[in-house]
């Protein structure tokens, strides 16, 4: 039934969702390039979905988080909370730089180091969107990441919003509120699932493998049907969604992507200090294998 769907993931697979294309605004912290000079891992990076914003939806496109500045993005740090595993983790080992990982080309150093949102550990953090094909083809690998990660480090997420014309301003607002009620970490695959697998409340159609009309995206209140699933009213998720609380953390949450330097999604952030993504990494197992380099690196402070 859904036979160009595997076309537009495809498709997507071959670069990042990207948020400012072309803006070279940002040198603080350098958009990560299409090709690495490392050699791809066997299983080839996903390309995030690069379709550019029509002209109306440019400005909010590349300028939808405000300059951050220290207090509000030191407000930050509390937005979300780290995702928890069940799997036990690893005990930390011992950094070496055996030269593998290349900064400037693997990974990229943010300056200055910026806040990061679990204070205590060290934080993992994806920014991504459930509307981005891209982080849908990466969720099982980020997974994998968060499982990987030893003692005194952290998984985090931080929901992007800078494709409105992709309908990614209410999957924030949806994190959030699932965020605030308790049932983000347990969702977090099924909401993927119910977006690009059944369509529920996806902003596609899987069908065509287009976007649907603005008038048959779903809004708040269908996603909250989803939630119902989960225990929650639906009148309860529609009330903690549109609430002044999960308003100012979206805010907050865009002013954090443009502090981190995101220019596609999904990137990883370790600690508010280091930017990666899949390609950059080099392909999806690399990824994990960086994370842990880079978690490694910033707890012996090197």
């Amino acid at each position: 039934m859904f036979k160009r769907l595997p076309v537009l993931l495809a498709a997507v697979a071959l670069a990042a969702c990207s948020s400012h294309q072309g803006d070279s605004s940002d040198t603080s912290a350098p958009a990560t390039p299409a090709t690495t000079t490392q050699q791809a891992a066997a299983t080839p990076a996903p390309a995030s979905s690069a379709a550019k914003a029509p002209a109306s939806a440019s400005t909010a496109s590349t300028n939808s988080a405000p300059a951050t500045d220290s207090s509000s993005a030191s407000a930050a740090q509390n937005d979300a909370q780290a995702s928890t595993s069940p799997a036990p983790k690893k005990p930390a080992q011992p950094f070496h730089d055996n030269g593998k990982w290349v900064e400037g080309t693997n990974y990229y150093l943010i300056q200055p180091q910026q806040p990061v949102i679990e204070q205590g550990k060290i934080n993992v953090t994806e920014v991504f969107s459930y509307g981005c094909p891209a982080c849908y083809h990466a969720h099982s690998t980020v997974d994998q990441m968060a499982k990987s990660l030893p003692d005194g480090a952290v998984m985090t997420y931080l929901p992007a919003a800078f494709r409105p014309d992709e309908n990614w301003p209410v999957y924030q607002r949806a994190y959030y509120a699932a965020k605030a009620l308790g049932v983000a970490d347990k969702t977090y695959d099924a909401m993927f699932d119910a977006i690009w697998k059944d369509g529920s409340v996806g902003s596609y159609n899987l069908a065509t493998g287009t976007l649907k009309p603005k008038s048959e995206w779903p809004d708040i209140n269908k996603i909250a049907t989803f939630y119902t699933k989960y225990g929650i009213k639906k009148s309860d998720f529609v009330g903690v969604a549109n609430s002044f609380s999960v308003n100012l953390k979206m805010k907050r949450a865009d002013e954090l992507v443009k502090a981190y330097g995101v220019q596609g999604t999904p990137s990883f952030i370790v600690d508010g200090k280091y930017r990666f993504d899949i390609q950059s990494a080099g392909g999806y197992a690399q990824a994990v294998e960086l994370a842990q380099y880079l978690v490694r690196k910033e707890a012996a402070g090197q």
